[in-house]
């Protein structure tokens, strides 16, 4: 069981990840998993750079799951930080089974119909459709928390609350 959290962020790799989640959650090895994101060699470069010491590796979906099911991925303890609700989705579709997963920031996207179901989290209706089958493909709830030491909110219910 080598994925110990998965966090939805655009943000990817900030302070929140590195100071408080990857400690609460035990992990040793940071997967920012996006697959723009692994062919852009500046913010391949950057990102670990931001990770202030804890290995990180920046993956495509495809490659994150085979990273994870690797020899390798098998001895670590891993935290992944999917930049979208996509992202997610497809590597649950993938195969991957994660400890828990966390919806943490979502930045509105310029020319879309959003709203903001939490201060930090815009969702489209499409977006909202992601969320529900991330969720049904855990079997548990599907939260949403800023810091690990917050109160987890239900995201499904944030977003049936927002009319999505």
């Amino acid at each position: 069981m080598p994925v110990l959290h998965m966090r939805i962020d655009n943000r990817l790799i900030h302070g929140q990840v590195t100071v408080t989640w990857v400690g609460s959650v035990g992990a040793n090895r940071l997967i920012v998993t996006n697959d723009q994101v692994a062919t852009d060699p500046v913010q391949r470069m950057l990102l670990p750079a931001a990770a202030r010491g804890v290995p990180t590796s920046v993956l495509s979906v495809d490659d994150t799951l085979a990273y994870v099911a690797s020899e390798q991925g098998q001895r670590e303890k891993i935290m992944i930080i999917a930049k979208l609700p996509t992202d997610g989705l497809r590597l649950l579709l993938g195969g991957l089974k994660p400890v828990h997963v966390n919806v943490g920031n979502q930045a509105p996207t310029p020319a879309t119909k959003f709203k903001m179901i939490t201060h930090s989290i815009a969702a489209t209706s499409e977006d909202a459709k992601t969320y529900r089958e991330i969720a049904r493909l855990l079997g548990t709830q599907l939260t949403s928390q800023m810091m690990s030491s917050e109160r987890p909110a239900d995201v499904l219910s944030l977003l049936q609350k927002n009319g999505l």
